[in-house]
């Protein structure tokens, strides 16, 4: 168990994390809510959820009983600070009253098959978390519990990012 007294403490470690495990991809979320799954009350009226995955994140096919591959469709995250960082300040203005966890999840060693992480070719500091080959909603959801099974998780990161 490492403890951090400061927030560079914290950022070294993890770039230590980084040079020996691949990336570190992170994902601010408000307190109690799932790293990966959503709630109906957290997303925009009108958005369809499919057992917890926004239809809008994944490409999905007609039916809504597959997912297909697409290299700009995802979960997203941030691989960069200052994105988190902007991120974080976006959820804690649309949550207001709410601790915002941030959860983080190394790209090597985190991931199960057929998972992948790409860059969003629109901006570099953002990454998905996509699929590598069509599978089943049911299929996406086992996978998506395993990813967050396996984040780590800093609570109220208004500390380290606010």
């Amino acid at each position: 168990m490492e403890q951090f007294k400061i927030l560079t403490d914290l950022r070294d470690y993890i770039k230590k994390l980084a040079e020996n495990e691949g990336t570190v991809f992170g994902r601010p979320i408000p307190e109690g809510a799932s790293p990966v799954f959503y709630r109906q009350q957290d997303v925009p009226k009108g958005r369809e959820l499919i057992q917890g995955i926004q239809v809008c994140d994944y490409c999905f096919s007609p039916c809504k009983a597959w997912v297909i591959p697409h290299n700009q469709m995802g979960l997203s995250f941030s691989a960069n600070w200052q994105h988190l960082k902007s991120i974080y300040k976006l959820k804690a203005s649309k949550n207001p009253g709410k601790n915002i966890d941030v959860f983080w999840v190394l790209e090597k060693s985190d991931l199960p098959p057929d998972l992948k992480f790409v860059q969003d070719q629109k901006d570099n500091r953002h990454y998905f978390l996509t699929i590598t080959r069509k599978m089943t909603v049911s299929q996406l959801v086992q996978k998506l519990q395993m990813v967050a099974d396996r984040m780590s998780v800093i609570r109220d990161g208004t500390k380290v990012i606010g």
